[in-house]
């Protein structure tokens, strides 16, 4: 074996000469993400994000005040919803166990800054999550891939009836990133839905009244300042730009990472290296990218690391594309802009399922079975 060098107090290994192809497994490009310190926590990181972030929300609050009745506040409004998707990022790292070494520290961190900060319900994210990293992709299984009006399946778009349907299934593609201007409502219409009739785990019953709290205290501040300080009509501009903004990001952060990647039929035998691998697509494009993204550009070493601080994937890129070219196992990495495409097109190919369930050969090929 040889080494080479990773980046400053960092190394790899990678086969000798004549080494037989196929040797490494999950467990020895484990042992080398562990060598080099890269599932160590990076509690410094996260505090300075996390304190970066709250001085920007005072600001964006301090303009508010300043503003006053102004159509100005529509930027306001952007910043909002740039801020708490960002805060969104954080509480999603925390229930990941990325921030901190305590799981009751990062569920306090996820629930306080996913619930109160931003209104989501932390237990429903982390229900509805755990189940799709343990089967990204997989058909029955991953709660992403589940028909919830666009339809991400061409069995799911043969299922729908209708003549209106039928047309808004065959320019899904096109509409899906309109569509996300909903999304960030849609993502408190769970939250309370969660609250109000449960997701059926022992720690959503545990924690169901104290997000209630939460969200009823976030929901019941903002509004409050928000309609108070400004006139009706500005007022629901000003929650409807900020709504679309949270949705636009959130969704456009979520969808490049496994929509048009490879299926994986319901009983299919995969293992784990290759069904997170295989699933998953990386997102090229420097440190603006991780920003926008919170990291989740990163997608495959984080479906194969989830407890990886942020700060530490793009090392682990490095050391997780070394062992999928000794295993001949697909690494898939692309721009931002054309994931987006890759998405619009797949989504448009598996709508044509709505008018005919054979139209899709392309999506049949990437199914594994």
């Amino acid at each position: 074996m040889t080494t080479t060098p990773l980046a400053p107090g960092y190394t790899r290994t990678r086969p000798g000469t004549g080494s037989p192809k196929g040797t490494s497994t999950y467990s020895a490009l484990l042992a080398q993400v562990k060598e080099n310190g890269l599932l160590r926590r990076r509690t410094g990181f996260y505090w300075s994000l996390f304190g970066t972030l709250i001085v920007t929300f005072a600001l964006a609050w301090v303009a508010f005040a300043f503003l006053g009745d102004s159509w100005f506040q529509l930027i306001v409004a952007g910043a909002l919803g740039v801020i708490f998707t960002q805060f969104a990022f954080l509480s999603h790292e925390a229930a990941h166990r990325q921030v901190f070494a305590s799981q009751k520290w990062n569920d306090h961190a996820g629930r306080w800054l996913g619930t109160f900060l931003v209104g989501l319900s932390y237990s429903w994210w982390m229900n509805k999550h755990t189940r799709h990293h343990g089967n990204p992709n997989t058909v029955g299984k991953d709660p992403d891939i589940a028909p919830d009006g666009i339809r991400f399946l061409p069995e799911d778009a043969a299922a729908v009836k209708g003549p209106l349907m039928t047309t808004f299934m065959r320019f899904q593609g096109w509409l899906f990133f309109p569509l996300l201007t909903l999304e960030g409502l849609n993502l408190h219409r769970y939250a309370v839905q969660s609250i109000v009739t449960g997701n059926g785990t022992k720690a959503d019953v545990k924690h169901r009244w104290l997000e209630a709290a939460l969200l009823v205290a976030r929901f019941g501040i903002y509004l409050t300042v928000v309609f108070w300080f400004l006139p009706f009509g500005m007022a629901c501009a000003f929650l409807g730009v900020q709504l679309a903004v949270f949705g636009v990001m959130m969704g456009a952060s979520f969808a490049p990472n496994h929509k048009g990647m490879p299926t994986i039929a319901h009983d299919a035998k995969v293992d784990f290296f290759s069904r997170q691998v295989r699933t998953s697509r990386n997102i090229r494009g420097g440190w603006w990218v991780s920003f926008l993204m919170g990291g989740l550009n990163y997608q495959v070493e984080h479906h194969l690391f989830p407890s990886m601080p942020r700060p530490a994937l793009k090392q682990a890129r490095l050391l997780v594309r070394d062992h999928c070219d000794t295993l001949d196992v697909p690494y898939t990495e692309t721009t931002l802009l054309r994931s987006y495409g890759i998405v619009v097109r797949y989504l448009n190919r598996v709508g044509l399922a709505a008018r005919d369930p054979f139209a899709c050969p392309m999506v049949a090929q990437l199914r594994i079975h």
